[in-house]
């Protein structure tokens, strides 16, 4: 008993340090998660500034109805939906196509300068993305316009007054962007892969395109499941900075470009009313929780093992 006692305190003073390193996280954690979920109460209060936020008057579920009352609601909810199911897919896709081009490249200088040249896009801000797609669109100074279009003896296109053109934009920008980050995750897992499994397959006679089948893409199969489960948990949220800085929130381009996260922030800008807000966000913080809990559920169904709980 005393060696067991004795164990335990050696191995507590071992692991002390650890948990001292944890803390600052768990203060992030506990500041940007925890601590604001009190401010769920807004969802359902009638917010009054000399009262404060608990101070407010209750008013039921009236902060809801302005999301469904509104003649918007099934445009925004269908951009939201269609948008971010795309953006799955060729994320998925265009992500592990990268990847294993670059670990393909055996020179590790230009593997190195690839990897920075495509994660460099993702670490710009919307801010500065918008401007970028602004000098190609722009009808007066863009390049599109006046680079191609026009040295071709083409019409000009007015891209900020042209819904039909914005599905396709949106979805080179979003991939453009966040093409990097999907390919940093897909390329640490092709990584991890043991290289006795393609020495095997190259003794047997495989060939690149048979190792990349029949070893890579299986092996990639768990990170593939995790990255679908987080990114349908937010298919009810929409990147802010994509859909309004890009397209300049130019209110002719909505029925393509408005997502509930654009529409609710129009419409805090003109009622100044935080309770929808509010509302809106918790409606999608259920909406991604049964999500997150189907998705897990169908995939337990199909491979027990790769399921996350």
């Amino acid at each position: 008993m005393k060696r067991k006692e004795k164990y335990k305190k050696i191995r507590w003073k071992w692991m002390v340090p650890f948990y001292i390193m944890m803390i600052p996280g768990l203060v992030y954690f506990l500041i940007n998660n925890y601590m604001p979920m009190a401010g769920i109460v807004m969802a359902f209060k009638k917010i009054d500034y000399s009262k404060g936020i608990f101070g407010s008057d209750w008013n039921g579920l009236a902060n809801f109805e302005f999301l469904f009352a509104s003649g918007q609601f099934g445009t925004m909810v269908r951009n939201t939906i269609l948008y971010n199911g795309v953006f799955i897919i060729f994320n998925t896709v265009l992500g592990i196509t990268v990847a294993i081009l670059l670990n393909e490249i055996r020179a590790k200088i230009a593997n190195r300068i690839y990897q920075t040249v495509i994660l460099l896009p993702y670490l710009m801000s919307w801010v500065v993305v918008s401007y970028l797609a602004f000098a190609f669109l722009s009808n007066e100074t863009g390049f599109i316009n006046n680079g191609i279009l026009e040295k071709l003896g083409l019409t000009q296109i007015n891209f900020y007054q042209e819904p039909k053109y914005w599905p396709w934009i949106l979805l080179f920008v979003n991939e453009w962007k966040n093409i990097g980050f999907s390919m940093i995750i897909y390329l640490a897992a092709i990584v991890g892969i043991s290289k006795d499994y393609y020495e095997a397959a190259s003794v047997d006679g495989a060939t690149r395109w048979q190792q990349i089948t029949r070893i890579t893409l299986p092996c990639l199969k768990p990170t593939i499941i995790t990255m679908f489960i987080l990114s349908v948990s937010k298919m009810f949220y929409s990147d802010f900075g994509l859909f309004f800085q890009v397209p300049k929130n130019s209110g002719i381009l909505y029925p393509t470009t408005m997502t509930i996260d654009t529409y609710v922030y129009n419409a805090l800008m003109k009622q100044n009313n935080p309770g929808m807000s509010a509302a809106a966000g918790f409606l999608q913080a259920i909406v991604g929780f049964v999500l997150v809990i189907g998705a897990n559920a169908l995939i337990r169904k199909i491979s027990r093992e790769d399921a996350i709980f």
